[in-house]
């Protein structure tokens, strides 16, 4: 069973300035969640056990989210306010390690820090800004087809042809409920694109990743690209691709993206849906009435 993740969080988040010039992206909040949280609770879903930040200057929040907060429990409790305790400790039993990337170079610079956590073990790498349904366990299906194959397994996404230069694209051969992948190209432009398959930030790796990385010069923005050390590692092992159907993936990522999951994550809440989606009626009717020549 695989027992550990790895969750880099070194980014700078540029796209959220100035909000993220000294709090981390990860720590931006789904309603009363932050993202790096959702990622979490999507692992230990999974059976994850052990857990890898690897982090960078101002993210020292994430390290206190998951840490007690003696003072905050103490009044929480004395106010008989237990279910509020509750969830900000159903972390404390958890083993979280902490590695401090020197700079950010980029998803495969990060992913070589894990390697004296990682050791000889296969392990899992959530990019949390890739918001799951909590609803869909991909992470669960991805390990199925792990166990059986015993090969680094990625999840995969069809995106617009407009949008394929956003992200590492693979072709390959459709088999059940996976792809055996054949190749993988960083952010290609429209007429290279091999397909339209998109990774998304879930994958399986397994440590013969770290030789590729160790060895691999900066691709494309100068940063050590994932991908490319996963288009080397192609050639001595099978990667399997696992397409998200089922459930639905959200961009937190960038500031559309993340308003609209925001209003989907509101949409679903129990506690405050019947209350949102009258405000968004009456928001959307007083838009419109206003701007009768726009329509």
């Amino acid at each position: 069973m695989i027992k550990k993740a790895v969750l880099p969080v070194a980014g700078l988040g540029t796209r959220f300035l100035p909000a993220t010039k000294a709090s981390p992206k990860e720590m931006l909040p789904i309603i009363d969640k932050p993202l790096i949280q959702y990622a979490v609770e999507e692992a230990l879903k999974a059976g994850i056990e052990e857990f890898l930040f690897i982090t960078g200057k101002h993210k020292r929040a994430i390290e206190d989210h998951f840490d007690k907060a003696y003072e905050l429990e103490e009044r929480l409790k004395n106010s008989g306010k237990y279910e509020l305790l509750n969830k900000i400790n159903c972390f404390e039993n958890l083993n979280f390690v902490y590695i401090r990337q020197k700079e950010p170079k980029g998803l495969g610079d990060a992913i070589l820090c894990a390697k004296p956590f990682v050791r000889d073990e296969a392990f899992v790498v959530i990019l949390s800004d890739d918001l799951i349904d909590p609803e869909y366990s991909v992470l669960n299906e991805m390990i199925k087809i792990y166990e059986e194959k015993k090969a680094p397994v990625i999840a995969l996404e069809e995106v617009p042809i407009s949008e394929v230069s956003r992200y590492g694209i693979v072709s390959g051969k459709k088999l059940n409920n996976y792809y055996i992948i054949d190749d993988l190209v960083e952010k290609p432009d429209l007429a290279s694109a091999p397909s339209q398959l998109a990774i998304i930030g879930r994958y399986i790796l397994t440590p013969q990743i770290f030789k590729y990385l160790e060895n691999l010069s900066p691709g494309k923005s100068g940063e050590i690209q994932l991908t490319d050390a996963l288009k080397l590692l192609l050639k001595e092992t099978p990667i399997y691709g696992y397409v998200i159907e089922k459930g639905k993936r959200y961009d937190a990522g960038e500031k559309f993206g993340y308003l609209k999951t925001i209003v989907e994550f509101a949409l679903k809440d129990k506690e405050i849906s019947s209350d949102f989606i009258k405000f968004l009626q009456e928001k959307i009717q007083t838009f419109i009435s206003n701007n009768k020549k726009s329509f």
